[in-house]
């Protein structure tokens, strides 16, 4: 089966797709990675999009007309990862996260728009959708669901591995003997990449190469107040989200910290923060091998970062594990849609913290019946990946 995953993440600044040719035989599951790439959003519908986005206000006009803007760009991605890939069985479409409700450590809903009749129509092909909220009624918290593909990929390290996926949110995956427990962490680049934005350091959004915080010095002070966050304190599993980390969030630690930090300065603290947060908790996670995906890795002040406070740990990109860094989700979006079309679950408990493994997603007909693979008995033990 040759599977599409789609997805924009918290960073929201494009479409990541992926094609993989999965074959399936005496419990390994291969999956040829083919054709991938990223697609950025206009730059209109990026700015309406963030002008929606939590601590603002919102209307349901917004949300529907987005819904629709969303669906129309994945569509046409999808096309265009079609003409260049070739075709494919199942498109699996993550859409856009707009809201993750988080309430008393306890997701209770989310909501991905990017309505998927748009991208079944324009492709002829069927649509896997709204893939996290199944998990999230069965007690989860429908992230990270990356953790299904860590634990495949993962299981044969000795002594344990860790996922780090650095997008706006940094989420971990923990591979130990055969168990997987996963959850988010805090901010990777949201809280970077809106500083950025708002005090316009960079046109594209973002601190790229690190060369801005590479220029600052860490605001001792602030750091302290941001280490300060409840949310690190909780137990996992956990999620959370830009409802929590925006640009207010920033100002609001500022403000407590009564300093005076310039703008270079400001985001050499954000990247110590991260830095600090993931590092603490791979110490504490007692791992040998850590496998970093996301655009976070390719920001050297963070890498180095976590190399010189992590020094018994081997870092690496996931690109070694056959994985491409800025592709990954869209790979593991890929492989949910494999498993759900062969009805097999696409979460694993102890990443997510639902009470059992759910198959996710709604499907969205193409151009003719839907017609699904013969249901699997058994899940894959292991995953290989190749280019």
């Amino acid at each position: 089966m040759r599977a599409l995953g789609m997805i924009s993440g918290t960073s929201h600044d494009g479409i990541d797709v992926a094609i993989v040719d999965f074959s399936f035989a005496e419990g390994v599951l291969e999956g040829r990675v083919g054709y991938t790439a990223s697609t950025p959003y206009p730059a209109e519908l990026r700015a309406r999009l963030i002008a929606a986005l939590p601590p603002a206000e919102t209307t349901l006009a917004e949300v529907c007309v987005l819904d629709t803007l969303i669906g129309q760009s994945f569509a046409a991605a999808a096309v265009a990862a079609i003409a260049r890939g070739g075709p494919v069985d199942l498109i699996v479409s993550h859409g856009q996260t707009v809201f993750h409700w988080v309430e008393d450590a306890h997701a209770r809903g989310t909501l991905q728009i990017g309505q998927p009749a748009w991208i079944a129509e324009r492709t002829g092909v069927p649509v896997l959708s709204d893939v996290r909220v199944r998990d999230i009624t069965a007690g989860g918290h429908g992230a990270p669901l990356v953790s299904v593909l860590d634990g495949l990929l993962l299981g044969g390290c000795e002594g344990g591995a860790a996922a780090l996926n650095l997008g706006g949110i940094a989420n971990m995956t923990v591979v130990r003997g055969g168990e997987v427990s996963a959850y988010d962490i805090g901010p990777a680049n949201a809280l970077i990449d809106a500083v950025v934005r708002s005090r316009g350091l960079n046109e594209r959004g973002f601190d790229e190469d690190g060369a801005i915080a590479a220029s600052g010095r860490v605001d001792e002070r602030l750091l302290e107040v941001l280490l300060d966050e409840p949310y690190y304190r909780l137990p996992a599993p956990k999620s959370t989200g830009k409802e929590l980390f925006h640009l207010g969030y920033v100002e609001a630690a500022l403000a407590k910290a009564g300093s005076q930090v310039d703008d270079a300065d400001l985001v050499a603290t954000l990247t110590e923060l991260t830095v600090r947060t993931v590092a603490g908790d791979v110490r504490t996670a007692g791992v040998g091998v850590l496998v970093v995906s996301g655009g976070g890795c390719r920001n050297p002040v963070v890498m180095r970062g976590l190399r010189a406070a992590l020094p018994g740990v081997e870092v690496a990109p996931s690109d070694a594990y056959g994985a491409p860094a800025d592709d990954k989700e869209a790979i593991a979006f890929a492989l949910i849609g494999w498993l759900t079309a062969h009805g097999l679950p696409g979460t694993v408990p102890g990443g997510t913290g639902a009470g059992a493994p759910r198959i996710l997603g709604t499907l969205t007909p193409g151009a003719g019946p839907l017609v699904l693979p013969a249901p699997l008995a058994e899940p894959p033990r292991s995953l290989v990946l190749t280019r």
